[in-house]
């Protein structure tokens, strides 16, 4: 069975979890598949998953091969799979466009981005030449010409795309038809981590509304200390990462909150916590009679290692989709792997959707002669 090729466009902490993950998870036994949203989407499992291509702006990073580079500064996620195998890949200088904020310059060096002065590659040619079949996006929250410079490379050199950040490509209609007319599946956008603020916070707000208690309102604040959280120190970036965390919510409720009675998004920024992220939700509401009820819920988990396991069920969904041909959003992967899908649904029916999606695919790969069926 091929492996899936695969090319990640910013090797940050989210990259590091995912690589990790990848060669922690290579031939373990399916007793060892703990951690795993699928062990296996069609015949493939999370170790099947080849990087071909890498792409940074980091000084510290470009010209490094990937295992090493997943390790660098400012990249403070933990490492769970120190002895990652060789690649082969080294990772290239790609355009800065929008990518680092300036405000990051007036943080100490090993917080922050370091661009490099090397001159970028060709996206496209790199991705041609690699073989890359699925690209995944990791670009910093607000670099919304650097995630649309991707999507463009992604439709010139024929890839499928992941979107995991809140720039909106699969749920914008126009972006949307490029993929389907150029025959390219997109799983997007901004990834939900497999235990993480939102689904916590929509489990919530569903379970609110199917038991009968009417919310009143709501809020999520959330502390961290990755470049991720002090790249949101600055406001400007933040309006996409809003959108898409109180919709997210909201797309829960039988009637939407006022905005003033719901608050959603990034708090502050916690040097010392590193990749730890610390999430505070509070609801109230009122139930039977009337009578009042108040929720507070402190989650603290490590963010990217969070979302990767969720990253290798995208890919191998968007692997699987480009395998039949299918252009343009994969609803139902989207739905179940993102804040932002191009429709929202309850998270036990975009569950449901996505397996079925899983067991068509497989099935029509299996007897086309390309893999068992699961």
């Amino acid at each position: 069975m091929e492996k899936i090729k695969v090319a990640v466009a910013g090797v940050g902490n989210c990259a590091s979890s995912l690589i990790q993950g990848i060669d922690y998870y290579q031939d373990r036994s399916s007793e060892e598949l703990a951690g795993l949203m699928h062990p296996q989407i069609g015949a493939w499992t999370p170790g099947d998953l080849q990087i071909v291509a890498a792409f940074d702006v980091d000084r510290r990073k470009v010209g490094l091969p990937v295992e090493q580079a997943i390790f660098a500064k400012p990249n403070c996620t933990i490492v769970f799979h120190q002895d990652v195998a060789q690649t082969g890949i080294v990772v290239q200088m790609a355009p800065i466009l929008d990518g680092i904020a300036p405000h990051m310059a007036d943080y100490p060096e090993e917080d922050t981005f370091q661009p490099s002065d090397e001159i970028p590659v060709d996206v496209v040619a790199e991705l041609k030449r690699s073989g890359a079949e699925v690209l995944v996006c990791y670009m910093p929250v607000g670099s919304e010409q650097a995630v649309e410079f991707y999507a463009n490379a992604c439709l010139e050199a024929g890839v499928a795309m992941v979107n995991c950040v809140p720039v909106f490509i699969a749920s914008n209609a126009a972006w949307a038809a490029k993929f389907t007319d150029a025959g390219l599946p997109i799983v997007g956008d901004d990834i939900k981590s497999q235990v993480g603020a939102t689904i916590v916070h929509r489990t919530l707000t569903r379970l609110f509304g199917d038991r009968g208690y009417d919310l009143s309102r709501t809020y999520q604040l959330n502390t961290g200390g990755n470049t991720d959280f002090l790249n949101m120190l600055a406001l400007d970036r933040l309006k996409s990462k809003k959108i898409s965390k109180t919709e997210s919510v909201q797309s829960q409720l039988d009637q939407r909150l006022d905005p003033r009675n719901i608050h959603i998004g990034p708090s502050d920024y916690v040097p010392w916590q590193g990749d730890n992220k610390v999430c505070f939700i509070r609801m109230e509401g009122t139930g039977f009679g009337g009578a009042p009820i108040e929720l507070e819920m402190r989650l603290s988990v490590q963010d990217s290692p969070n979302s990767a396991g969720v990253v290798i069920d995208a890919v191998r969904c968007a692997k699987l989709a480009l395998d039949q041909g299918l252009g343009g959003p994969i609803e139902s992967a989207s739905a179940y792997y993102m804040k932002s899908p191009p429709r929202q649904m309850r998270d036990s029916e975009a569950r449901e959707q996505c397996d079925e999606f899983i067991r068509e695919a497989s099935a029509l790969k299996a007897k086309s002669g390309g893999i068992a069926a699961e």
